[in-house]
């Protein structure tokens, strides 16, 4: 015999019911059934609600006792036809108006008791398992309705009665074997054995009353149909690429379900697992998926882990202080005080120093806890023997689960490692000595990307999704949106690297889609959907989106973003930028930025400061790293000053070229900002603090490039004029000479001995810079390795695509971290 369980969701509605009958034909053609049925979806939690409203004495329950009765009337008026409709309807109409009656005393006495409570929940499943029974019987079924308060016998505990196992089984044995037809009962409720009171399971009672008529009968195989695919390996709704779990053991499900899986209530394993019953959790809405199998072994299973899961809200509380050490007792006194307040304990952590014992329960215990626990340890709390009791709120248990943790090295690294490198802070650690799981409290507002993130980690290990959220879109933040949407299907498919824009933000305003911005409208995204410009709402919803994985990345000149970047740091999200202001800053925040990145694991990286798209710096840090020392760096840094000064001739004079320059877009639109040689000397600073000079700007020689004349400019149609009548003149007489010497002008950045400074140096053809022309940079390391034969770095230094191209790479070497 098979038992076939259907939620609340399967028999939400006439469809749906359908649904399952068709279901329990099919499997009708194999063996016999027993079909145990939730009340229709939504209708427990309504009349919980009605009783509640008439308790309050207000008349207003009436409403909602009538879309009750709708509802199942309905489901009648489509499930069934003649003396079968007639007869459901005569049962349905008893059985409401006995429910309204109730609803009448309880408006007339003002008071809901666990008990009353528990006669009123158990009309949603003896409505529904006899109009599901009558439909069957419509459907050409042999069936019956079956009351499981006949069969199941519990304790007095209303709400969350304890079931006599024996007995039950004998009398679910007795009732069903003695009939051929095949019974819909009711899950969820059952009787005293003291005086047959109608009493429940507690929520989600259904599926452990499907389990407990599955190993009474001996049942080859129960199904859980609901309305997913089964067991996952985390809540789709919080973990967007969670999948389902094809196999797994009883214990691995025990513990997924404690730790917050919905699809399976915890009790259902154990009358299960006793009789090694496989349970399949099937999809009602899509019957021939997979679905999950749990069974006592999982040899096939190759993961480690099984699933993540967790628990949204819970309180943790600890009791510490000097007394506890070495003092017998004190556990057995703690727990047996919360047994006896009937709280339920889900999580507990023991110092091996026996100093403190931290527990983690539901926050709606929490003040109970306190009460029970001052009063057991009054005496010990005056003397100062324990500390007053801490309770910390707001957070969420996450779970790892899995057998095949056992004995494997490594997981519980990846584990913390995993929330560590994403700033998520751990309150407590719990891993029992099965080593089945491995639980972590956490912030409540860290959970969903806690999910996700352990989720990659050993799920998706091959593959990892960037959260990026961008910054200015200009000629290069632009030209970046543009290759990340090139770009994008090639590297999930070569490199399972998913990049994701979640937030742009520029002159116009800023748009955040959790889901990702789609990148070939995301100007008319802004315009439409978008918030006013405002950086720091902008900064404060990154922030509150806590995704994992984030990368703010900054594609401005602005001193007001790059303020921002230790706010960023301090939340584990990672910046990349071109932006030289925060590396060239004061060199306290200099190190303050470095010291957050290092710190929170976050990554900060900047390759474009220096040589756009140019592997410059990562040379540089290789080079420190593998131990090598930095004896010189000579370079050109400007690719528009070296386009300017390759460009001045006798034939061609320096205004003319600096024009050329600013209508090519090397320049800055006022070319005295390059011309000033800061930008470059700002780039200098940058190498050698890598190098780890403690210098700040001031520290750096530099020679402008301009008269005293044309710095004092205020326009550029000034400018224009001064170069002409004064530059010009002094840049004819440099250039006359160094052309009739053989020479060339380049303006060059030097760091040599404890001394960084910028410079327009005369240059001869034996220089490696001789022939460097255009907008191109090089930067020359000679260090101990490379004293004779410098190592070399050339290429393009300046233009939209490659540095774009050097701030992409940067996002893309987070992601292989």
């Amino acid at each position: 015999m098979k038992v076939l369980k259907f939620g609340g969701t399967s028999v939400q509605n006439a469809e749906n019911i359908v649904k399952t009958i068709e279901i329990c034909k099919e499997s009708l053609q194999q063996e016999p059934l027993l079909v145990v049925v939730s009340a229709f979806g939504g209708i427990t939690n309504k009349l919980i609600e009605a009783s509640n409203v008439a308790a309050s004495g207000s008349s207003d329950y009436e409403t909602i006792f009538n879309e009750i009765a709708e509802r199942h009337y309905q489901a009648i008026e489509e499930l069934l036809t003649d003396t079968l409709r007639a007869d459901c309807l005569l049962h349905v109409d008893a059985l409401l108006t006995e429910f309204n009656e109730i609803l009448q005393g309880l408006r007339l006495i003002g008071e809901l008791s666990p008990r009353s409570l528990d006669l009123i929940s158990s009309f949603g499943e003896r409505l529904s398992a006899y109009i599901i029974a009558k439909a069957m019987v419509q459907q050409g079924i042999d069936a019956d309705f079956l009351d499981a308060r006949e069969v199941i016998k519990t304790d007095n505990t209303f709400g969350a009665a304890k079931v006599q196992i024996e007995k039950s089984y004998a009398l679910i044995a007795q009732k069903v074997n003695a009939s051929a037809k095949t019974f819909v009962a009711t899950g969820f409720i059952a009787s005293t054995a003291s005086d047959n009171t109608t009493i429940t399971l507690g929520r989600g009672g259904s599926d452990y009353s499907a389990a407990l008529f599955a190993a009474a009968l001996k049942a080859s195989i129960l199904e859980i149909w609901t309305d997913v695919d089964g067991m996952m390996t985390a809540d789709p709704r919080k973990v967007r690429k969670a999948m389902p779990i094809s196999h797994i053991t009883y214990a691995e499900a025990m513990e997924l379900s404690h730790f917050g899986a919905k699809v399976l209530e915890p009790r259902t394993v154990i009358p299960t697992m006793a009789e090694r019953i496989p349970v399949i959790i099937k999809n009602t809405f899509n019957p021939y998926a997979q679905g999950t199998t749990i069974t006592f072994d999982n040899a096939s299973n190759s993961h480690k882990v099984q699933g993540i899961s967790s628990i949204d809200e819970v309180s943790l509380i600890t009791v510490q202080g000097s007394g506890m050490i070495g003092e017998a007792g004190i556990s057995m006194r703690l727990f047996r005080a919360i047994a006896h307040a009937h709280i339920n304990v889900i999580l507990i952590t023991q110092g091996s120093s026996e100093h403190s014992i931290t527990f983690a329960i539901l926050p709606k215990d929490v003040s109970n806890a306190i009460v029970v626990l001052s009063q057991e340890f009054e005496l010990e709390i005056k003397t100062g023997l324990i500390d007053e009791l801490r309770v910390v709120n707001d957070l969420s248990i996450i779970a790892a689960v899995g057998e095949k943790m056992k004995n494997i090295p490594g997981v519980a690294g990846k584990f913390f490692n995993t929330l560590g490198i994403n700033g998520i802070n751990i309150h407590a650690i719990a891993q029992g000595a099965s080593e089945l799981n491995i639980s972590a409290v956490v912030s409540a507002v860290n959970c969903k990307k806690a999910l996700n993130s352990l989720h990659e980690t050993f799920f998706l290990s091959n593959s990892k999704t960037l959260n990026v959220f961008v910054v200015g879109t200009g000629i290069i933040g632009g030209e970046l949106l543009n290759q990340i949407k090139a770009q994008h299907d090639t590297l999930i498919a070569q490199s399972n690297i998913d990049v994701r824009v979640i937030g742009i933000s520029n002159i116009d305003g800023y748009v955040i889609q959790d889901k990702g911005i789609d990148l070939n409208r995301w100007e008319e995204e802004i315009k439409t959907k978008g918030s006013a410009p405002d950086l720091k709402a902008f900064v404060n919803e990154i922030k509150e989106l806590n995704l994992r994985n984030s990368v703010f990345v900054d594609n401005t000149a602005s001193y007001e973003v790059a303020n921002c970047y230790e706010e960023l740091l301090e939340k584990s999200i990672s910046v990349v930028t071109p932006n030289k202001v925060a590396n060239a800053s004061d060199f306290s925040r200099y190190k303050q930025i470095h010291k957050l990145a290092a710190e929170t694991g976050a990554r900060f990286y900047y390759e474009t400061n220096v040589g756009a798209g140019l592997p410059v710096i990562s040379t540089l840090k290789d080079l420190i790293k593998s131990g090598d020392e930095i004896i010189k760096i000579e370079a050109i840094l400007s690719g528009s000053l070296n386009f300017i000064f390759s460009n001045c001739s006798s034939s061609n004079d320096f205004l003319t070229a600096v024009k050329e320059a600013r209508a090519k877009g090397y320049t800055e639109p006022d070319p005295k900002i390059d011309l000033s040689g800061k930008d470059v000397a700002r780039k200098i600073l940058i190498l050698s603090r890598e190098i780890g000079c403690e210098f700040n700007l001031d520290d750096v020689q530099i020679e402008n490039c301009l008269s005293p004349e044309s710095q004092k400019t205020e326009t550029v149609e000034q400018l224009w004029h001064t170069l002409e009548q004064y530059d010009n003149a002094l840049y004819a007489e440099k250039i006359k000479a160094a052309e009739a010497a053989g020479k060339r002008i380049k303006y060059i950045a030097t760091y040599e001995n404890g001394v960084a400074r910028t410079e327009v140096k005369t240059i001869d053809s034996t220089h490696p810079f001789y022939n460097i022309m255009g907008s191109d940079n090089i930067i020359s390391f000679t260090t101990a390795r490379y004293r004779t034969q410098p190592l070399i770095v050339i290429g393009p230094g300046a233009g939209a695509a490659v540095t774009a191209a050097g701030v992409f790479a940067d996002i893309i070497r987070i992601a292989n971290f």
